[in-house]
């Protein structure tokens, strides 16, 4: 059995400066906002994986048979040796692909938890003996080294977690993978597409209520990490979409004017009654705005799969 190489190019101490760094900075300013990463402790991520089960969170599905039906064109379009997936978690979704890429030399999962990677990593190698994974704990978001693997390399995003990021931070996003890229590797991308507004609250809205408490969850964190005073009770969930710039806004809602204590910032911050904090955005797209954004970046659009009812898009793309 292959051995499991694992470099870690995040500090030991990362994630409680980014926590206490995106406290500061978005509690202090106006509107309110916390980054959607901060949803994703034990609690929260076995949330979000009742979330992918519900009826009206259609994204996981409709991606999955995307990937399901097309693991072969794939495969044959980038011919990849090297399989690089972004966020990779319990990479999961990467199996169809894997199963589709027989001859593939080398899986690279990059995430910020040692604890997903390995345990990703060890179920993958159980299957694949011959299969040599090099997992990289890192925030990828602020640039990458990658190991030398063969070419043609796939980099892969995947879930639409693009659509958290800003337009400004797509930009940058974008193109640090571009700068990843040889001639000859490609990025598989999956997108949200544009759709109704009653498709599109839904799945952010959920009848049973379980977004909402992945959603107040980010209180619970910053609760549990830096000694605040946060109680979930006093906010409502809310989830709006914004037709102009195309996306879905997850906001929490205060019911009263209430002041929270973090200790371990010295830190006050007063809510009015009804004052929102922003807790998320996701972002919807168009297949011309989406081959936009990639010219900007240096990346040729070249494939586009979407679901059966061309409610999700996995592209792919290459550098030029």
């Amino acid at each position: 059995m292959s051995p499991i190489q694992l470099t870690r190019t995040l500090p030991a101490d990362a994630t409680d400066a980014a926590l206490r760094a995106d406290v500061l900075h978005g509690l202090t300013r106006h509107p309110k906002t916390l980054p959607p990463k901060w949803f994703y402790d034990a609690r929260g991520s076995e949330l979000f994986e009742e979330i992918t089960r519900l009826p009206e969170y259609y994204p996981t599905r409709a991606e999955r048979e995307i990937l399901v039906a097309r693991a072969s064109g794939i495969a044959a379009a980038s011919r990849a040796q090297t399989l690089v997936e972004l966020g990779s978690g319990s990479s999961e979704k990467t199996r169809h692909l894997l199963d589709a890429l027989p001859a593939l030399h080398s899986y690279v999962p990059v995430d910020v938890s040692e604890s997903a990677l390995r345990g990703a990593a060890e179920t993958l190698l159980a299957e694949r003996p011959d299969l040599s994974i090099h997992a990289l704990i890192a925030d990828f978001t602020e640039g990458l080294t990658l190991p030398d693997t063969p070419g043609p390399r796939l980099v892969v995003f995947l879930g639409g977690t693009i659509g958290n990021l800003l337009p400004d931070e797509r930009a940058v996003f974008l193109k640090s993978v571009r700068s990843l890229l040889s001639p000859g590797d490609a990025l598989l991308l999956g997108t949200d597409l544009v759709k109704d507004e009653e498709t599109l609250v839904a799945a952010y809205d959920d009848a049973a209520g379980v977004t909402a408490a992945f959603n107040k969850n980010v209180l619970t964190v910053v609760d549990r990490e830096l000694g605040a005073d946060f109680d979930p009770a006093d906010f409502d969930h809310v989830a709006l979409w914004d037709p102009k710039r195309e996306w879905i806004e997850m906001r929490l809602r205060a019911r009263r004017a209430l002041t929270v204590k973090i200790p371990e910032l010295d830190l006050v911050v007063p809510f009015t009654a009804g004052e929102e904090l922003r807790t998320e955005i996701s972002a919807k797209f168009r297949k011309e705005g989406i081959r936009a954004e990639l010219a900007s970046a240096g990346l040729t659009l070249t494939q586009w799969w979407t679901d059966s009812a061309d409610r999700f898009a996995v592209s792919l793309a290459t550098a030029v």
